[in-house]
This record gives C-alpha cells, sequence and structure tokens, in this order.
C-alpha cells in the first residue's frame, strides 16, 4: 500500500492541534510552542521522504530478484564471483558486507522483516541501506 500524504499530513494536524491546545493550558509560552512546531513539521517530513520512497527501493530490488536463483550463491563471495560486468563489480566492493548481505537475501527472496530479524537491524535500517545502494547503483545505469 502506498503512502498518501494528504491522510497523514491530516492526523499529523489533528495530533498537533491538540498537543498545541493542551501546551497552552499548561502555560507553555508561545515561542516555545512554535519552534516544537516547526521541529515535528521537520521530523514529519522526514518520515514522508522515508515511506514515499520505501516503496521504489522495493521495486527496484524485484526488479532484479530473479525467478530462478542459483543453488551455488550462499556467500557473499559466490555472489561477487558471479558478477560479469566489471562496473558493478567496482561498485560493490566499495559496499559493506552487511548490505552486500542485505542484497543477496532480497535476490534470495527473503522479506524486508526476514532480513532486518535475520541480520539484526530495523527494517528501517535494511530499507535505508538499499536506499544508498540504489543511489550508488544508479551511476551504472546513467
Amino acid at each position: 500500500m502506498s503512502y498518501n500524504k494528504a491522510r497523514e499530513e491530516r492526523k499529523w494536524l489533528i495530533w498537533k492541534e491538540a498537543e498545541e491546545k493542551q501546551m497552552r493550558e499548561l502555560g507553555v509560552n508561545e515561542d516555545t510552542i512554535e519552534e516544537l512546531r516547526i521541529y515535528d513539521w521537520t521530523v514529519f517530513n522526514s518520515n514522508r521522504r522515508f515511506y514515499r520512497r520505501l516503496h521504489d527501493a522495493s521495486a527496484f530490488l524485484d526488479a532484479f530478484k530473479s525467478n530462478e536463483i542459483l543453488p551455488d550463491i550462499r556467500t557473499i563471495e559466490d555472489f561477487l564471483g558471479e558478477i560479469e560486468d566489471e562496473r558493478l563489480y567496482h561498485i560493490l566492493i566499495t559496499v559493506d558486507r552487511i548490505t552486500l548481505q542485505i542484497a543477496l537475501m532480497k535476490m534470495q527472496g527473503y522479506s524486508t522483516a526476514e532480513i532486518a530479524a535475520h541480520l539484526r537491524l530495523t527494517t528501517k535500517a535494511v530499507y535505508r541501506r538499499m536506499d544508498r545502494l540504489k543511489e550508488k547503483l544508479k551511476t551504472l545505469f546513467e
């Protein structure tokens, strides 16, 4: 399901108005309330960008996932050894091992939640690493 910015923004505004009303009742300074509003809006926009790109990263990785996974590719070394494109190989050897492990597991059909649990990361960390890898790979296709 895609991210609905308008719905999330309405929910944020309702929450923020209730919070500001409560802070005014408690006697909080208007300048402080405004600073909190600006900070919370920045956080909201950061989360919005993350969730919007979340779907894009998944679709990008699914394009690389093949229907038939080679049974002999079990390790990162096997994965790197099978790469024939020299430019792709040079990009991938600069990436850390955890990100390569995530890419390998994604190609093997693991879900993001399964990968996160196996590598003891948060799902957000898995998505962030894949997003960074996607940005590096974009240079290959330009």
